[in-house]
């Protein structure tokens, strides 16, 4: 039995990217064969994928065609057609973003995005089975006319947050921190969903309030290149001048020296399918104030600060109780690690392996 799998890009220190590979791992290591096929690959992981369209494998050949779903490619309709053909075809949906989040600053990202939405419900009807993230993305797919979705969350391999971080940039941080206070962080993508402009006002409050010396770390790339700089000229409206710094391009070593010198995870997010840097704040013992809405809820549990509100004063307020040293900050460090234990490649590996045998089973 061979099961490959089809993404449109596949890229280095990528959440949906490591989950592919990681999938490849699971599959091969329970005796399927297994190749990553891709619209468009980055050429550090040249040798991992091939172009989906050089695939001439034929229904005479016993295998799956697993779909991993989240933006807006001409792969769908390929796929569509080798549905139509006689292959069995399921997918794992990874969450699309609603256009209305991108309308006003990046009008072509959210055609796209309606693009993607349509391919969904496209291959509604070709896809028996199907994988979601979480709860919140299986209820997406659902409502999209899927027949089934079975929660497996991302495949993270936990370890490698405990990798050395980069010395020259631990040393530079550690030596700034002599002279700030309070750090915060959020990673994710420069988007208009992920609200960093909601986390930069709360952070002006905080300074205001609680701690003039705090630090803000924003860490990703830009989706919306206008989006980043409507936050970049918050910064100086706010005048909050160096406090808050906007960094892309960390390497994963780099990345773990800001985790190091982090005293708290703040997530205003409104839409997230999973959320991976919650799981990372959680494994790493840093933690986490966040803005409940989609997916962070279930991905977060009891191990964090859930808010309702997330004004800026309700917001500073939640950090400046979490960051204090004591009984609360202890609970929320032990909850967090026992939290994202449940999320162990271990774990994850065996749910998907499950979802597989079982659809196969069926």
């Amino acid at each position: 039995m061979r099961i490959d799998q089809y993404l449109p890009t596949l890229a280095p220190h990528d959440a949906i990217g490591n989950h592919t590979l990681q999938t490849r791992r699971v599959l091969r290591e329970a005796g399927y064969k297994s190749d990553i096929w891709a619209e468009h690959v980055h050429p550090p992981l040249g040798r991992e994928a091939k172009p989906y369209l050089d695939d001439h494998h034929g229904p005479g050949e016993e295998r799956v065609l697993l779909y991993h779903s989240s933006t807006n490619s001409s792969m769908a309709r390929w796929l569509q057609q080798r549905a139509q053909g006689g292959e069995a075809l399921i997918s794992h949906y990874h969450n699309i973003t609603p256009a209305l989040y991108f309308a006003r600053w990046e009008p072509a990202i959210a055609s796209a995005i309606e693009d993607a939405r349509r391919e969904l419900s496209m291959l509604a009807p070709h896809i028996p089975f199907s994988f979601a993230d979480s709860g919140y993305n299986a209820a997406e797919l659902v409502e999209c006319g899927y027949h089934e979705a079975v929660v497996c969350p991302l495949l993270v391999d936990l370890e490698e947050y405990h990798r050395p971080p980069d010395q020259a940039t631990l040393d530079r941080l550690r030596r700034r921190r002599e002279h700030s206070g309070t750090q915060w962080l959020f990673v994710g993508r420069v988007a208009p969903n992920k609200c960093q402009h909601d986390v930069i006002g709360a952070f002006a409050v905080y300074r205001r309030v609680f701690d003039p010396e705090a630090r803000l770390t924003l860490v990703g790339g830009a989706t919306s290149p206008h989006y980043l700089r409507a936050l970049e000229r918050m910064v100086v409206e706010l005048e909050l001048g160096d406090s808050v710094e906007i960094l892309s391009g960390l390497g994963g070593a780099e990345l773990l020296a800001h985790w190091a010198v982090t005293d708290v995870f703040v997530c205003l997010s409104e839409h997230e399918g999973f959320c991976v840097p919650v799981l990372e704040a959680m494994e790493l013992g840093v933690p986490v104030v966040a803005y409940a809405a989609t997916a962070v809820p279930e991905t977060l549990g009891d191990a964090g600060v859930l808010l309702d509100d997330k004004g800026p004063l309700a917001v500073a307020e939640a950090v400046d109780n979490a960051v204090r040293p004591g009984p609360a900050w202890d609970r929320l460090v032990s909850a967090g690690r026992d939290r994202a234990a449940i999320f162990s490649l271990a774990n994850t590996s065996k749910q998907l392996l499950a979802g597989i045998e079982g659809y196969l089973a069926s």
